[in-house]
């Protein structure tokens, strides 16, 4: 009993721990700064985490601008769910909202895809022909998933002939989840992926191959299966501390490591996965491949003139300040989020951190002054290892560690409150970053 009564004991204590982190990064009443006049019209491109995220906060800022959000998708998707929809722990509804759920008075949307940017005239121009003035230009339409740079696969192979891949969509991640959970259940070969660009959430891949591992070790059991991670360089994680952890973990559960192997081809009849290598192409047979994509800006970025021409010239990220996330070369324009071209920052933990260095910068601006606030990088990744652990994974540009929770939560240990973080108050706190309160 004087057990049970200290389990019990220290779980509360944790969710008391999350319940006070979530506040910290949360608060109900947010203390702003005095309300700005201004005329200034801004035009937001994207409707997702970080383009909602910014016009909230600048709702509140100013008083008077014309805030126009252009972005043609009705649903807003909760990114960060998809990797527990494809591990079978969360429906595909858990992640999926309408975006005018999300937008304050005083923003106008246009319902439409943004079809061209001029950053000389100042104009949007969207899929139906309006040509919106600007002011202030801020991109934040997200990236696109280059499937068909991988030959022979196409997105209606999802969920079936053992092939998954979770950031398709929500009702794509719920199809791999049966094409994981089938094999789970009958073991074989199971192959996980990594694309040859900069991503998304560069931990999800660990994430889906941690859980689908710790899934089928306890259906199908262990010598059953053999899993296979295909890393795109030498290492498993961009932070070497991070990535040596990993390792230790992958050898501790006879995950196989293999490095510079990125996925080129897929032969779904012949069940064979072609990965481009430093020696040749090399083949791997599999029963369940986990398929992530190479990720680029969208085509509306790389012909606006807005990317840099000298660095991810395969994929088009936004040129902009590494600090300040203001473009180098046209100081009204400002780039968030997973198209922003900076070292780091494609997770919605980043969008959080970055959205209040541009509402700085761009209401500084406006008042005719220099802004103080700067982007250091901030990423965070909780990283699950098994159904209820995980590790929360915080770093900068520098690849320092910057735990939230030092001395309480620590990084490299996997812990039922770090999952915890994950599975209840990430939710909660990526809606109030919605909303303009974190």
């Amino acid at each position: 009993m004087a057990r049970e009564h200290d389990i019990l004991t220290s779980r509360r204590a944790l969710l008391g721990l999350a319940a006070a982190g979530l506040a910290g990064t949360v608060p109900l009443a947010r203390a702003r700064a005095a309300r700005v006049a201004t005329k200034a019209r801004i035009v937001i491109v994207g409707a997702g985490a970080a383009g909602t995220a910014m016009a909230s906060r600048l709702v509140e800022r100013l008083d008077g601008a014309a805030i126009t959000l252009v972005d043609g998708r009705a649903a807003h998707w909760y990114q960060p769910g998809f990797s527990l929809v494809a591990a079978g722990l969360r429906p595909a509804s858990y992640t999926v909202s309408r975006t005018t759920d999300w937008l304050p008075q005083g923003v106008t949307l246009v319902p439409e895809a943004a079809a061209g940017i001029d950053p000389v005239a100042k104009t949007v121009t969207t899929a139906g022909g309006k040509r919106l003035a600007y002011d202030f230009l801020i991109v934040a339409p997200g990236l696109v998933l280059d499937y068909a740079a991988i030959e022979g696969f196409s997105l209606d192979l999802i969920g079936r002939d053992g092939i998954g891949s979770l950031y398709a969509g929500p009702d794509y991640a719920a199809k791999t989840w049966a094409a994981a959970s089938a094999f789970a259940d009958t073991g074989g070969k199971g192959v996980f992926t990594r694309p040859g660009t900069e991503m998304k959430c560069a931990g999800a891949p660990l994430k889906h191959t941690f859980l689908i591992e710790d899934i089928a070790s306890r259906r199908v059991g262990k010598g059953r299966y053999e899993i296979t991670y295909a890393a795109n360089n030498t290492a498993l994680f961009s932070v070497p501390i991070v990535s040596e952890k990993v390792r230790m973990l992958f050898e501790e559960r006879g995950i196989a490591a293999v490095y510079s192997h990125v996925l080129k081809a897929v032969d779904p009849g012949r069940r064979i996965a072609t990965f481009a290598t430093p020696k040749g192409d090399t083949q791997m047979a599999y029963d369940y491949l986990h398929v992530i994509p190479p990720q680029r800006a969208p085509e509306v970025i790389r012909q606006s003139g807005l990317s840099w021409a000298d660095r991810w010239t395969d994929q088009g990220w936004v040129e902009a300040d590494q600090k300040t996330l203001r473009h180098r070369r046209f100081p009204e324009v400002f780039a968030i989020g997973d198209v922003a071209g900076v070292p780091k920052g494609k997770t919605a933990a980043s969008v959080k951190w970055q959205v209040p260095v541009v509402e700085d910068h761009l209401v500084a601006q406006i008042e005719g002054r220099q802004g103080t606030a700067v982007y250091d990088g901030y990423t965070s990744c909780p990283l699950i290892t098994r159904v209820g652990r995980a590790m929360l994974i915080e770093f900068d540009y520098h690849n320092n560690l910057t735990p939230s929770f030092p001395g309480v939560i620590a990084p490299l240990e996997e812990l039922w409150i770090s999952w915890l973080m994950k599975e209840v108050a990430l939710k909660a706190t990526y809606s109030a970053m919605l909303r303009g309160r974190a």
